[in-house]
């Protein structure tokens, strides 16, 4: 037996003490798919069926030829520590036996290991990295710095996945399911409005908006909530009627009020003090004819 506390890249760093994590290693061997069980602390939400499809197509050619690793729980029964794909594919392809290493580590490694192993793969979609990081954060006890500085990456790049568990659960479900990209969504978090957020998502898939596109809608929105002096930068009407109240604006000699929902239901109210003002709009109207 071989006793090894290398914990590869990304996750010795990431543990402060790295001797709490030392694992006992005792080579591959072949475990009864049936005495496996899946990883509790399983970042990933979702898997690819097609993808798990054409795995397990090469599984059934030429075998699996990286073992996944397990931990033991009981006599019989092992734990999946990484591999969760590849356990699923070798079960789709109707193996009893799977080649593994099996490690002994803590519930608190555990969850380090598995969150670590899936935050360094690319296939995981934004919003379960930014679970990730909150769990890394939370249950963990790590701060942002620490965590950036820790997985290499930009303090910010960690706050962008972060915040992005902030917009409402559409924008969020769209996301996973590549409606919208990380640059849409990034554009959307800088709008304080929830309705407002979801409103320009709802445009987006619509108009097929550009991130430059929804950039520059934020951007408007935000300048002219600074202008106006409003703690709220909720809009009364989808951004590309903007031309429109222009339009109405420049018609009319008096306030022009539009509010419309992103079906294009709404409403136009022209404002006027006076007698005098109503006669003005009137008139206006009268010499379109």
């Amino acid at each position: 037996m071989v006793k090894r506390s290398g914990l590869g890249r990304g996750l010795g760093a990431l543990i402060d003490d790295a001797d709490k994590v030392k694992e006992q290693i005792s080579g591959v061997a072949e475990i009864e798919i049936s005495n496996i069980e899946a990883n509790p602390f399983q970042p990933r939400t979702t898997f690819d069926q097609e993808s798990l499809e054409e795995l397990a197509i090469s599984i059934r050619e030429i075998g699996l030829i990286q073992p996944i690793t397990l931990r033991k729980i009981s006599a019989e029964k092992y734990q999946i520590i990484a591999g969760e794909r590849r356990f699923r594919a070798a079960q789709i392809a109707g193996l009893a036996r799977i080649p593994a290493f099996i490690r002994e580590v803590d519930n608190d490694s555990m969850l380090e290991m598995a969150l670590v192993e899936n935050i360094q793969r690319e296939d995981l979609n934004p919003i379960e990295v930014g679970v990730s990081y909150q769990r890394l954060i939370e249950e963990c006890n790590l701060t942002q710095e620490t965590l950036s500085s820790r997985l290499g990456k930009k303090r910010s790049t960690v706050a962008n996945y972060l915040r992005l568990l902030k917009l409402p659960a559409i924008i969020q479900k769209g996301l996973i399911e590549k409606e919208i990209s990380m640059g849409h969504a990034r554009a959307l978090i800088s709008i304080d409005d929830q309705e407002t957020q979801v409103m320009i998502f709802e445009q987006i898939k619509k108009y097929d908006f550009t991130v430059r596109k929804v950039e520059e809608i934020a951007r408007n929105l935000n300048e002219e909530k600074k202008e106006a002096g409003v703690k709220s930068n909720k809009v009364k009407y989808p951004y590309h009627y903007q031309p429109i109240k222009e339009t109405l604006d420049n018609f009319f000699p008096s306030p022009v009020k539009l509010t419309a929902d992103s079906q294009g239901k709404g409403k136009i109210i022209i404002s006027f003090k006076s007698e005098e003002d109503l006669q003005k709009i009137v008139k206006s109207l009268e010499d379109k004819k």
